[in-house]
């Protein structure tokens, strides 16, 4: 890494939790970044108050990577069975960009897995107050719901939608 000085993203004067999970993450990646094979990290609260990190692991065939949001549940489910309270994920920049940190939401893939290992599992955005927390849920309302696992069949289902 270089020795340019990248700031976390600023979380103001909220929630202690809000503000852990951000500089867990930030802390991750600002210590593992390598440019084109590590740029974001994730941090996980479960509900013991423990947190786990996760880092984004590129690959030169895109679809063979694997996100932050990923390797941090799976630290979670290594280590506790706890229920997941929070995620919040950073992405550190490139050399050719700002020197900014920033704050991003889960992609929609791990928006549908982490809503299949923690369905009330909130999520850390950049609200209209700075950083605060949402219901995932509310970032993917239209959750794919199948049958492969019985615990994941959505109460609020109704008849008429399709389930495979």
């Amino acid at each position: 890494m270089s020795g340019r000085v990248v700031p976390a993203p600023a979380t103001g004067r909220g929630d202690p939790a809000v503000q852990r999970l951000v500089q867990a993450a930030f802390e991750t990646i600002r210590s593992r970044y390598v440019l084109a094979r590590h740029q974001i990290a994730a941090a996980i609260l479960d509900a013991d108050g423990t947190v786990h990190v996760g880092l984004h692991v590129d690959a030169m065939i895109g679809r063979a990577a694997v996100c932050a949001e990923a390797c941090a549940l799976s630290a979670a489910r290594l280590s506790t069975d706890a229920a997941l309270v929070a995620v919040a994920a950073v992405r550190y920049p490139k050399p050719t960009e700002p020197p900014e940190a920033r704050l991003v939401p889960p992609c929609g893939l791990c928006r549908e897995l982490l809503l299949d290992h923690a369905p009330d599992l909130t999520v850390a955005i950049n609200g209209s107050k700075g950083i605060e927390l949402m219901p995932l849920k509310g970032l993917l309302p239209h959750k794919y719901v199948g049958t492969k696992w019985a615990a994941c069949a959505a109460p609020e289902a109704t008849p008429t939608q399709t389930r495979h």
